[in-house]
């Protein structure tokens, strides 16, 4: 927030094109009637003005920058589809400009909506929360498996061992320390809250995810850093007894869900930077995750 260095600097320009007079206290600008007035604002869009930025649709497809990035996350909007019915955000405005002369809000969300990130800790005690995440496994190569023609037949449809050596076979060994996403092509359905959760809510919940096979696997051949989904949750959505959840995450590794995007990353070359709030002793967090390609 750079309101106070806005004022400073009117300021300064007002007393050097006005050194001339005697200054008295009644110039003093005051430093609420500034923010209220027209000129806060102008002076404002004058100083921070910048190269328009790209609107971040409900998701953005294959939103790229100069070097070429995708987002891989969800607008956060208030109606988000969630694991738990009634579990979404709600926000409320706490200042705006015509009574304040600025604009902020208050969040009220739960760590696991949106595109969100999955600790150790979340599952599991005593193991690592958000804020003890290190950025070595945040900044990691990036890798995309993709099973779409497999969720079109079976809606939980699961990543799978026999998935992973077929990869291999076709584009090389997954490197170590990375993020292996499933691309099941369920972001699509994302602005229609029954299809992406494949159901009326839990249990009545149909999506693709990872096997616990596939997910060990990965953890005890390839040592990756996490795992990432384009669906609700880490397990496919008529999991009864959350294997992933409580043996993947067991072994101290992330997970990622409701990814966005995935089809517009090659199967490996990428990287991630996956951006958690490290929010105190958080069991997750909301993120920004981003493929430089």
């Amino acid at each position: 927030m750079c309101l106070s260095g806005t004022t400073d600097a009117v300021r300064g320009a007002h007393t050097h094109n006005h050194s001339h007079q005697v200054a008295t206290s009644n110039s003093e600008v005051d430093r609420r009637s500034f923010l209220r007035s027209g000129a806060a604002a102008a002076a404002g869009v004058a100083m921070v003005a910048g190269p328009a930025l790209p609107v971040l649709a409900a998701s953005t497809p294959g939103l790229r920058g100069p070097g070429k990035h995708v987002d891989l996350t969800h607008r956060l909007r208030r109606d988000f589809p969630t694991f738990i019915i009634g579990d979404g955000p709600v926000d409320v405005v706490l200042a705006d400009f015509p009574t304040a002369g600025f604009y902020n809000k208050r969040w009220e969300i739960s760590e696991h909506t949106g595109t969100h990130l999955d600790t150790p800790g979340h599952f599991v005690q005593g193991l690592r929360l958000v804020d003890e995440l290190v950025p070595e496994e945040l900044i990691v190569p990036i890798v995309v498996v993709d099973i779409r023609r497999k969720a079109m037949d079976d809606p939980n449809a699961m990543v799978e061992p026999e998935d992973l050596i077929r990869f291999e076979r076709r584009h090389g060994r997954i490197p170590r320390n990375a993020l292996v996403c499933m691309n099941s092509g369920w972001d699509d359905k994302v602005m229609d809250t029954e299809s992406f959760r494949g159901g009326a809510g839990y249990p009545d919940l149909n999506f693709p995810g990872f096997g616990i096979e596939a997910a060990m696997w990965l953890v005890e051949r390839r040592n990756i850093a996490g795992i990432g989904v384009d669906t609700l949750s880490l397990d496919p959505g008529n999991s009864a007894d959350f294997a992933v959840h409580f043996g993947y995450l067991a072994t101290n590794r992330y997970g990622l869900e409701n990814l966005a995007n995935l089809g517009d990353v090659p199967p490996r070359g990428a990287t991630a930077f996956v951006g958690p709030i490290p929010w105190e002793e958080g069991s997750g967090s909301p993120c920004r995750v981003i493929a430089s390609l």
